[in-house]
């Protein structure tokens, strides 16, 4: 299909600490989409510290040439720590998509006009092997909930920024997986 006659439109804003990976796997999106076809953005935002500091990325996919990568109230979040849902939950749109890292999002949202997708992405990305793979599992559930993209893709994705570092690539698929088996399973 020609981009231009693909409808899709999808956005969502990504927020947690500086170190959480949320910049990674905002590009592994918009790059999977990017190879599906789609116009995409991706706009990173650091805090002053980086790792440790706050960090959130917004990422725009579309079947159509993109006005404005900037997004004011997102249709989804994917959210990692508690000042993240502080600061980003009220701009969600109504019907939007909030996706809580339940391992570290200890507050209650304010909104009962969402859809809350809990994962407790911390607890699983140990499961699998990595601590540090929370960000792949919540953009598993992301990706299943939405299907903005394909498995394949991101994998395809995975491999072209990972390379020969078969470690990486294995756990971060694993981890994408479990992320994806959460939503299936309604955890």
């Amino acid at each position: 299909m020609n981009p231009s006659e693909n409808p899709l439109y999808a956005n969502v804003t990504m927020a947690g600490f500086g170190g959480q990976g949320l910049m990674f796997i905002g590009k592994l999106l918009a790059y999977s989409a990017m190879k599906a076809g789609m116009n995409v953005t991706w706009i990173p935002s650091y805090g002053p510290e980086m790792r440790g500091g706050t960090a959130n990325c917004t990422v725009v996919l579309s079947g159509r040439e993109i006005g404005s990568p900037v997004i004011t109230s997102p249709q989804a979040l994917i959210i990692m720590n508690n000042p993240s849902l502080d600061a980003f939950e009220a701009r969600l749109q109504n019907n939007g998509h909030l996706f809580l890292n339940s391992s570290l999002v200890t507050n209650e949202t304010r909104r009962e006009d969402i859809k809350v997708v809990r994962i407790p992405a911390n607890d699983v990305a140990l499961e699998v092997g990595e601590k540090r793979a929370a960000n792949m599992v919540m953009l598993g559930a992301y990706v299943e909930q939405t299907k903005v993209v394909t498995k394949s893709l991101i994998f395809e994705g995975l491999k072209e920024f990972f390379g020969k570092k078969m470690e990486f690539l294995d756990v971060n698929k694993r981890a994408f997986e479990a992320g994806m088996r959460c939503v299936q399973d309604g955890s």
